[in-house]
């Protein structure tokens, strides 16, 4: 898929993003400056900004998918899923303390991760086809951190700032996808103590297993595959939820368990 800019721009905009990660301080959407940047574009940022942090020593040990939910796509008013690159420094251990203070305005989303044993690859998986190259799915949070003031951007900066992926908490155990059927799984999120949203894996693309699939098929279009022993975020079980300094989030899975964390004040 061929990108409609210089690469001079696209690095400039990877520096954008990279700085409002790096000083926690949100700036406008890049479609504001850049108004016909397409997503071929976008991709092409969020892949600059990918080899950026790789050169700098970190390590890619996953991807994410954002908007794989009707209720994300509604809350953030985009039209189909964005993808991101997950790094060793996002990883958190279940029951972890995460540092507010590091992050602009995290939002919580409760996800089943898939890790694969099989390289994948193509535009047509089934659901199958991703379910019988997956090692176990693991109950998770992911913390979005969109770099952009008061969450306001579109589908093409979303893909730039790579899928607003900022920190995720792995729970303690990991399932056969042959014992625990993704589509079923309920979820529910509370807030220090309060419940304050649920859902489940149907909502995720009617399956979680087609976020994968949907996910590879993203990939292809730019001569890329999704290796073996890749952890993939398909996205939202729920709505992002609002967090501050301070909060205690649990998300609990049906059948999986609790995945748990809190912020620092």
């Amino acid at each position: 898929m061929p990108h409609s800019i210089t690469h001079d721009i696209i690095s400039q905009i990877a520096t954008r993003l990279e700085e409002a990660e790096l000083n926690h301080k949100d700036l406008p959407k890049i479609t504001d400056d850049f108004p016909d940047l397409t997503m071929a574009d976008a991709t092409a940022v969020n892949w600059e900004i990918r080899r950026r942090k790789l050169a700098r020593g970190h390590k890619a040990i996953g991807m994410k998918m954002g908007f794989t939910s009707n209720a994300m796509r509604a809350q953030m008013g985009v039209s189909s899923p964005t993808y991101g690159t997950l790094y060793d420094h996002y990883r958190f251990e279940n029951g972890a303390t995460i540092s507010f203070s590091e992050l602009i305005h995290p939002r919580i989303e409760p996800e089943l991760s898939f890790i694969t044993h099989s390289e994948l690859s193509g535009p047509d998986l089934s659901i199958t086809d991703v379910l019988n190259a997956t090692e176990a799915i693991v109950p998770s949070i992911e913390i979005v951190d969109s770099r952009f003031i008061d969450y306001k951007f579109d589908m093409v900066s979303n893909q730039a700032d790579n899928s607003s992926s900022a920190r995720f908490i792995v729970g303690p155990q990991q399932f056969s996808p042959d014992i625990i059927d993704a589509q079923a799984v309920t979820c529910q999120l509370e807030r220090n103590g309060e419940i304050i949203d649920h859902g489940s894996g149907a909502e995720v693309m009617e399956h979680p297993a087609a976020s994968v699939a949907c996910l590879v098929a993203m990939l292809d279009e730019v001569g890329k595959t999704l290796p073996a022993g890749s952890f993939v975020m398909t996205g939202g079980m729920t709505r992002a939820a609002a967090s501050a300094p301070g909060d205690h989030f649990v998300a609990r899975f049906s059948g999986m368990g609790d995945v748990h964390f809190h912020f620092s004040q």
